[in-house]
């Protein structure tokens, strides 16, 4: 499955057939073949090849196990952070070369393919790795971070000294300032409630 450590699947298209179907099925105990082929409807012989890339990008643990990132994955509200921290770690020799590889152009993801595996360049593992980079890729969100970064709002508060407090430089007053980190929501409700929180028991 695997050419200098960097996870591939053959038939990569099985790739985006199982992440999408992990999305909607239950969590199992055990990701097995059988939980593949009845579960996941992936009953190929290719399809197999599916859970050992899934061990390799984080998805599951060495006896088959998911793990938090797993279940983050099947979390709409992390599913594309979680897919984008797969990537970064089943393809981390290619990270190591090129901190985007994320968003670069086909012809220059298979540079740095060649250059981290050392294949001709028309060999078919090498249009797999490609290929499978591709599938995952294709669930993450790098800019999520950025996005999250948008909902932080700083509030900054001046609160004057006592009257009596005579032995303090004149004019000199104390501030805090408070990071307020928003949950991603579409309701309206939730904002207006922290805020009014915030107005009755901080800013008063």
């Amino acid at each position: 499955m695997t050419d200098h450590n960097i996870p591939y699947v053959a038939a990569y298209g099985n790739i985006t057939k199982a992440l999408q179907a992990i999305q909607k099925a239950q969590t199992p105990d055990r990701f097995t073949q059988d939980f593949l082929a009845t579960k996941l409807a992936l009953k190929s012989s290719s399809a197999k090849m599916v859970i050992p890339f899934l061990k390799k990008t984080g998805f599951l643990a060495s006896d088959g196990a998911p793990t938090s990132l797993y279940k983050r994955f099947r979390n709409p509200a992390q599913s594309k952070l979680a897919a984008a921290e797969a990537l970064r770690s089943g393809f981390a020799q290619l990270y190591e070369i090129n901190e985007y590889t994320h968003d670069l152009a086909d012809a220059e993801l298979k540079g740095v393919i060649v250059q981290a595996t050392g294949l001709d360049d028309s060999t078919s593992t090498l249009r797999s790795i490609i290929g499978s980079f591709k599938a995952l890729r294709a669930f993450a969100d790098f800019d999520i971070t950025a996005q999250e970064d948008a909902n932080t709002i700083d509030v900054t508060e001046t609160t004057p000294l006592p009257e009596d407090s005579a032995s303090l430089p004149v004019g000199l007053n104390l501030g805090y300032t408070i990071n307020l980190h928003l949950p991603a929501t579409s309701d309206i409700a939730v904002y207006n409630a922290i805020f009014k929180s915030l107005r009755e028991h901080l800013l008063r």
